[in-house]
């Protein structure tokens, strides 16, 4: 066999390149479509679409030991799903105080409020 020209051998390994690019991308492609595979058999429905995404790729950034760490020291969470887009009432308006006068005979805001003992 001719020895290889420097040109024809730069033209091979680029063509090697292109191909095992590709063949990358069809192996990624395939391993990518096996995990979502496995995540069709997880509640991810009790997750938001950006939820599910941010804690992908947070386990993806610090990596899967040190993300399983961190989750596993984590409580679980309760089996009733969050409403969401309700607002959470804090402050004044969860006690009640919104600034408008208590109806006459109501104990709100009197002095008249006995202490529950437990």
């Amino acid at each position: 066999m001719p020895k290889m020209t420097e040109r024809e051998r730069l033209a091979k390994i680029e063509a090697d390149q292109r191909n095992l690019a590709q063949e990358a991308e069809t192996v990624r492609r395939g391993l990518r479509a096996q995990y979502g595979k496995v995540a069709t058999e997880l509640a991810v429905e009790r997750l938001s679409e950006r939820e599910f995404r941010d804690v992908l790729a947070q386990a993806i950034r610090v990596g899967g030991s040190a993300a399983l760490a961190a989750l596993k020291a984590l409580p679980a969470a309760s089996d009733d799903p969050p409403a969401r887009g309700l607002p959470v009432k804090t402050g004044a308006a969860a006690r009640g105080k919104s600034g408008a006068t208590p109806p006459p005979g109501s104990e709100a805001g009197g002095a008249s409020q006995a202490t529950v003992q437990p």
